[in-house]
Parts: C-alpha cells; sequence; structure tokens
C-alpha cells in the first residue's frame, strides 16, 4: 500500500513537473515567438476591438474621441474609434489605430480608456456578472472648446503654434499646431487607406505627426530675455539698474560686434540705459551687457530653474534629463551648461538675448510666462482632470502638482511691471491699443537659417495689472514670419493672435 502511494506521489510530481516545465516555456522562453506571431497579433486586436473604449472629453464635455459601433456587421472588429474634432485636436487626442498602434492621450490614458486600469475594476467586474459588453474608463481634459477654436483661428494656416494654459494649476486650455493631421484616416478604413495615409503623413517633410507646439525646439530671441531679466533682478539688478548703449557691443575674444535690431541705438541713443527701458523697447546691446555680467553659473542655473535642460552642445545636445513631467511626450526647452561658455564669452552674450545654442516651444515658454504671473511659482502643465467610469462616476483624479518656484515674488512683480511696459509703450503695443485687459508679454524675433524669414515670438499673462490674478498665460509662434516674411517682428505676427485667444478666454 505504501508503495503504490509512493508511486502515485512521484508520479504526481513529476505530472507537477511538466506542467511547471510548460508554463515556464510559454510565458518565459517562448513569449516573444508567441506575441510576435501574427495569428495571435490578429486575436489580441479583435480582442481589443470588442471592447467599447472610453471617450475623450474636452473640459466643457465636447467629445474628442469615441468608439462607435462597426456599421460592417461581418467584421470581426465590433468597435470603430472616430474622432469628431479631426486635425483640430489630433495633437492631443494621438490616434488609435489597428495597424499603427496608440499615440498622445490614447497611448498615455490606455489603461482607462480600455476598461483595464485598477480604478476600474468594480466596473468592469458588475459588467462581467450583468452579462453586459466590457467599457472603458472617459477621460476628461482641461481643454476648452472656445479657447482651442480660438486658437486655430488666429492662427490661420500660418506655419507655428499656439498653447495657453491657466497660470494658478498648469491647465492647459489650448495646444494647436500647424500643420497637425487628422486621427481618423490612421483609426478607421480599409488596411490599405490606414497605411495609404500614414506613408503621406511621414513622407511630409513639415512633419505633421510631431507638433510645432510641444516637440519641436526654436531660437526664442528676445523672448528668451524672460530668463535673463529674472537672473538679472534674482541678483541684485533692479529694473532702474544702468547700462551702457552703444550702438554696437564690441564681444569680447574676438573682433565681432553684437546689434540691437536694425542696428538701432536704443532709447534714443542716450549713454546709458535702464534694464526697463531696454526690456520695454527689445535693445539687444544692454541684455547682451548684463549676460555677460552675471557670467555663465548664474544664466544657466536661472535657465535650470526655469526647467530648462542643460546641454553641452556640439558634443551633448540631447535632453538627458527630463525636467518638466507631462502626461505626453513634451520636448523641453535646452540652455547650455556653464562649461559651454568657458573660452567662448561672445555665445554666452548671444544666449543672453536668446540665441547660439538657446531653444525652446511653445508650451515651455507658456510655463515660463505663468510662473511670472504665478508669483513665481511654476506649475507643472496638466491635461486630464479626472477619469470617469461607464456610469459617470469619478474614479480617479489629477490635481495640479507644483514644479519648482524658479523666482520670487519680487522678481516676479518687477517682470509683471516690465512686461506690463511692452504693451503699454513697448514692442507689442500696438498690438493691444485700445485692449480693454492690461496684458504682461515679452516679443520675439528670432532668425531662422541664412535668406530665411525669422520666426515671431509672443508671451505673455493676463490680466496683469497691478491687483489682477492673471488666468491665462499664452505663446505664440509663427515660424519663417509667417504672413510678413522676411517683415515680420513678434510684436506684429504673434501679439495679434495672443490677444484673440486671451479674449476668448476672458469673454468665456
Amino acid at each position: 500500500m505504501d508503495r503504490r502511494i509512493r508511486r502515485l506521489g512521484v508520479g504526481l510530481v513529476l505530472l507537477f513537473a511538466v506542467l511547471f516545465a510548460q508554463l515556464a516555456y510559454v510565458q518565459v522562453f517562448a513569449a516573444d515567438r508567441i506575441k510576435n506571431d501574427p495569428a495571435n497579433a490578429r486575436r489580441q486586436i479583435i480582442a481589443e476591438y470588442k471592447v467599447e473604449r472610453g471617450a475623450i472629453l474636452t473640459a466643457d464635455g465636447q467629445v474628442l474621441a469615441k468608439s462607435v459601433a462597426n456599421p460592417d456587421r461581418h467584421s470581426e472588429l465590433l468597435y470603430q474609434r472616430q474622432y469628431p474634432g479631426g486635425a483640430l485636436y489630433g495633437q492631443l487626442t494621438g490616434y488609435y489605430s489597428r495597424i499603427y498602434g496608440r499615440s498622445a492621450l490614447e497611448f498615455a490614458m490606455n489603461p482607462y480608456l480600455s476598461g483595464d486600469a485598477p480604478e476600474l475594476a468594480i466596473s468592469t467586474f458588475t459588467d462581467l456578472i450583468l452579462g453586459r459588453p466590457k467599457k472603458g474608463g472617459t477621460v476628461k481634459t482641461t481643454i476648452r472648446t472656445d479657447v482651442q477654436g480660438a486658437a486655430q483661428q488666429a492662427l490661420g494656416d500660418q506655419p507655428g503654434a499656439v498653447v495657453a494654459i491657466e497660470p494658478k494649476t498648469g491647465n492647459l486650455l489650448a495646444m494647436v499646431a500647424n500643420p497637425s493631421y487628422d486621427p481618423n484616416e490612421l483609426s478607421s478604413g480599409t488596411d490599405q487607406d490606414i497605411n495609404d495615409a500614414w506613408e503621406l503623413l511621414n513622407e511630409d517633410p513639415e512633419k505633421p505627426l510631431i507638433s510645432r507646439a510641444k516637440d519641436e525646439l526654436y531660437l526664442p530671441g528676445s523672448a528668451g530675455k524672460l530668463i535673463t531679466a529674472s537672473a538679472a533682478l534674482e541678483h541684485g539688478y533692479g529694473p532702474d539698474s544702468e547700462w551702457p548703449n552703444p550702438q554696437f557691443l564690441d564681444l569680447p575674444q574676438t573682433t565681432n560686434t553684437l546689434a540691437n535690431f536694425g542696428n538701432e541705438v536704443c532709447h534714443g541713443g542716450s549713454r546709458t540705459v535702464t534694464m526697463a527701458e531696454a526690456f520695454q523697447e527689445s535693445c539687444n546691446v544692454p541684455f547682451a551687457e548684463i549676460g555677460l555680467k552675471l557670467k555663465a553659473r548664474k544664466m544657466s542655473e536661472q535657465a535650470r530653474a526655469f526647467g530648462f535642460c542643460p546641454t553641452d552642445p556640439p558634443e551633448q545636445v540631447d535632453c538627458m534629463e527630463p525636467t518638466i513631467p507631462f502626461v505626453l511626450p513634451f520636448e523641453v526647452g535646452h540652455f547650455p551648461v556653464p562649461a559651454y561658455f568657458q573660452d567662448n564669452a561672445p555665445l554666452l552674450a548671444f544666449s543672453s538675448i536668446g540665441l547660439d545654442n538657446v531653444v525652446t516651444n511653445p508650451l515651455h515658454m507658456a510655463l515660463v510666462a505663468g510662473s511670472i504671473g504665478n508669483a513665481g511659482t511654476m506649475m507643472e502643465p496638466r491635461l486630464v482632470t479626472e477619469i470617469r467610469d461607464a456610469q459617470g462616476r469619478v474614479v480617479r483624479t489629477f490635481d495640479p502638482q507644483i514644479y519648482g518656484n524658479p523666482i520670487g515674488p519680487r522678481t516676479a512683480a518687477d517682470m509683471r511691471t516690465m512686461m506690463l511696459s511692452v504693451t503699454q509703450g513697448g514692442t507689442a503695443s500696438s498690438a493691444f491699443a485700445g485692449f480693454p485687459i492690461q496684458v504682461a508679454g515679452k516679443t520675439g524675433t528670432a532668425t531662422n537659417g541664412e535668406d530665411v524669414p525669422p520666426n515671431a515670438w509672443f508671451v505673455c499673462f493676463a490680466p496683469a495689472g497691478p491687483n489682477d490674478v492673471p488666468r491665462i498665460a499664452v505663446a505664440v509662434i509663427v515660424l519663417d514670419g509667417g504672413s510678413l516674411g522676411n517683415e515680420a517682428t513678434g510684436g506684429q505676427v504673434a501679439a495679434p493672435i495672443a490677444r484673440d485667444v486671451i479674449a476668448a478666454y476672458l469673454n468665456g
């Protein structure tokens, strides 16, 4: 009897060993082969499309993405993904494609949209018990329909981008870029239709799949003087500090010179000029002097405080340390490390006026402007506020998060005053003549290569009166001079776009 029991026990142990070995083989050694098997990939896609994927909504409830029943009743794919807003929101929603996968919010929020997140377990289990089809969660964003529409209309067909945020929360109110793309073309139609659309998008030299609002980097030009002025104020040089005012600045270590826009003399040709006067007129020579006086370490530290990634061109030009968290891919601005300027002081002069290897994009500059309007506190950009289950219950919220305090409240107050002067008598005064709201801003016109029209910038926040609490910050870039070509400036081309966006938000 004992002998039989021992044999049975040994047999069971051997069976369990074989079972364990088989599981190990399937889950470890053969996992990649099984996963990549075309037949299994097809099964996975069919399983995904049996789920009614959750919707993506604007802050005011407009549907940006939704799943609808497949009109082809013979298809194995029960649902189709639709994007009612098309290209206007394409770079925010991303695409959900049976061939090319997911991008943007469709990728970042996939566990919620697909119903697989732990927060949706109760809802999913209830659907299972009651025999209902599985439904994903709804993602509510911070985007305002009116502000997004105003940004698109104001930018028109000009190449560039517009970003608007709330300074106190970091909420992304609008993000528009030209060109964009329609995610419907990658998410519905025949396989051939989807492949053709994908090839066209990837062959387009304008790169519509890459957002000019947050993925590309550009010289900020004089908009970069926000960093230089902040660094000066943080280190004891007030708005009334005096600086030499020659027509041309003789650069150290070279016979080259640096000039103001149009080779003009700042502030009527006086021998000295205050930082506030130079800021109002966007004079290059005094701000190059400020940067040289502060030296590389203080300039780099201030840029780093604003979230710029330190780089060491040309050896290291990629950002190895992403500094500002965001739910979507986000290429933060770059500012060279101090060692880069050690044997080349002229480059520090050019970096102090937003040139050389200082690069950024509208999303980052909107955060910089927002931090100045928010008394020196920079918020992380926020795009998603909450997740709701299929029954409409909130299962998760995403609260505003502070990124840091790049400047103190006193510096922020002085910056506000100087930025107000730009719209009330400076380089953006024509765009805001008669505008009922006080706006604090900074223009920028950045070189864009030889024989190519300049890029035009405007960065601002409003309302910006002494007793106002700013509610919106906007950054605009118009590439290649937009509609004005070589005659473009930030005040002429970009500032009116920001004005229209501010009006739409405050009126709304």
